[in-house]
């Protein structure tokens, strides 16, 4: 092993050799060559599904891994350039070195063999960024970059036990058996409050657990949040903004039915009207009367009447369906993959509302961007990318969720979007797009 792992991070590195390593910048600089391009006003739809389709991905778990240990090695070149071996090897020697297992489960397989499916596998179980933390010494700085960045997760879940132990000890630099021997102690102490925490917010239990500055201190927090009765572990802070961003998208598209009633009668009433302008069979107070009671025909929607389906109809227009009205399967769409095979569908909506999926980071970005995309008192794309940006950073900051991320094709898909003059439609014609040429 590489005498020198764990001692090198970025500052040591030239300006040349951090481009080589940071996805991020490399993102930033293929989105501003899209839009900063004269052409984009104009035909931004097509500029950006060619760059998504032919200049970007999704960022598999295992680069960001390699090109982790690349750096705390110490290498030189390209961290895709290094025979797998190498890293293979660094791991099982920095795992035993800080007597971490291969497994927080029995498993008959070799660390070895368990080093490379991380090193090469698009995304990992959970727990295995926890047991990388330890058997890399990670920081809690690094730990969340692979939550966030790498699995595209939340960030340490401070209404789980588990995690919040793991954060502790990380945070402490304490090794995997002092992890394991407070997991123990945390299971054997008795609840005092009957899992009270879980009603907080996100934020609120983070910042208590901040002031455990030993472990008497971190059991007695932990015990407040046990409850026989068991507890959702599902985010109070992302339910309630879920909620909020949920409502706000109801009442947008409560309005924009009622937009549409209003042009309807309007129309209808316009006819009326000019059926009639040249006789005499009916008086003006009647014909009045005829216009009133068309007028009182008209639907009001409210933003109750507003169903997972209608939600699914605006942030899933451009998407065809199928002979029976259903969407056609993402998986045959050109982008599934740089998305994750991720999309905004009313079984999604549905399986969040009756809380049978937790809330992450997407469900939370795309109602934000449809809201954005909707607010016609915006009138300058540029101050508008700054506000969806400021705003949607606020939200998934509380969230312990992390900050847009460019080298994730999809906020950077929804990024360029903002910058259009006209965003769901931009949103619309990129995802109809990805479907013509999957055909």
């Amino acid at each position: 092993m590489n005498s020198n792992f764990g001692s090198n991070d970025l500052s040591d590195l030239t300006e040349e050799e951090i481009r080589t390593l940071e996805f991020t910048r490399g993102m930033e600089e293929k989105f501003y060559d899209v839009v900063d391009l004269s052409a984009f006003r104009d035909e931004n739809p097509e500029m950006i599904f060619e760059c998504l389709e032919k200049q970007m991905r999704l960022i598999p778990f295992g680069d960001y891994l390699k090109r982790y240990i690349f750096v705390k090695a110490g290498f030189e070149g390209h961290y895709n350039e290094i025979d797998i071996k190498e890293y293979q090897s660094i791991i099982v020697d920095s795992f035993r070195e800080n007597f971490t297992p291969k497994s927080f489960e029995a498993t008959t397989a070799k660390l070895s063999a368990l080093a490379k499916n991380w090193l090469t596998q698009a995304a990992v179980k959970r727990s295995v960024v926890f047991l990388l933390g330890f058997g890399l010494n990670m920081s809690v700085k690094d730990v969340s970059a692979f939550l966030v960045k790498a699995q595209r997760e939340r960030d340490f879940n401070f209404k789980d036990p588990f995690e919040i132990i793991c954060w502790y000890c990380i945070k402490n630099n304490c090794k995997f058996p002092k992890m394991m021997q407070l997991q123990k102690m945390y299971e054997e102490i008795d609840a005092e409050s009957g899992g009270a925490f879980f009603s907080d917010r996100t934020i609120g239990v983070r910042d208590t657990f901040q002031n455990a500055k030993d472990d008497g201190t971190l059991l007695r927090l932990l015990s407040m949040m046990k409850s026989a009765a068991g507890n959702s572990e599902f985010s109070v802070t992302g339910q309630q903004w879920f909620e909020e961003l949920y409502l706000k998208s109801r009442q947008i598209i409560a309005g924009c039915y009622n937009d549409d009633e209003e042009e309807k009668i309007s129309e209808k009433i316009q006819k009326y009207r000019s059926e009639l302008s040249g006789s005499d069979k009916f008086s003006d107070e009647e014909k009045q009367r005829r216009v009133n009671k068309i007028r009182s025909e008209k639907k009001t929607w409210t933003a109750d009447e507003i169903t997972e389906g209608d939600i699914e109809k605006f942030l899933c227009c451009g998407v065809p369906v199928d002979n029976n009205g259903n969407l056609l399967k993402f998986s045959v769409s050109k982008l599934a993959k740089h998305f994750g095979n991720k999309r905004f569908s009313r079984q999604h909506i549905h399986d969040i509302l009756v809380k049978k999926t937790a809330i992450d980071r997407f469900d939370l970005i795309t109602l934000n961007f449809f809201i954005f995309s909707q607010d016609e008192t915006i009138t300058n794309n540029k101050t508008r990318y700054i506000r969806f940006i400021d705003d949607t950073n606020r939200i998934l900051n509380e969230c312990s969720m992390g900050e847009l991320y460019v080298a994730n094709p999809y906020e950077c898909f929804l990024l360029m979007c903002v910058l259009s003059d006209y965003p769901l439609a931009s949103y619309a014609e990129v995802l109809e797009k990805s479907y013509e040429s999957a055909e």
